[in-house]
């Protein structure tokens, strides 16, 4: 299985805290899944590592859908990392 592209944008004090509003990443063969990208994200440590420290309170919409820690991400696909949104 070949490297997987993906650009990755964060949102919110997600951004604050790993310092960037976007990336474009080359991700190893073994990130399949949402949960997996999580995982190696906060792996990289520092702002990552406190970004993802409360999982639950993540979100993540890949290509502008919402999507589960189960989804698959495929390269060239747009992953977005987001709090949870309430609406008034």
């Amino acid at each position: 299985m070949s490297d997987i592209s993906v650009t990755i944008l964060y949102f919110a004090w997600l951004r604050e805290r790993i310092g960037t509003a976007r990336e474009e990443l080359t991700l190893p063969p073994e990130v399949e899944t949402v949960a997996n990208l999580v995982d190696f994200l906060a792996a990289r440590g520092g702002g990552y590592a406190a970004g993802f420290a409360n999982r639950r309170a993540v979100r993540c919409a890949i290509n502008q859908e919402f999507a589960p820690t189960s989804a698959s991400v495929h390269s060239g696909d747009e992953v977005a990392f987001f709090p949870p949104v309430t609406g008034g």
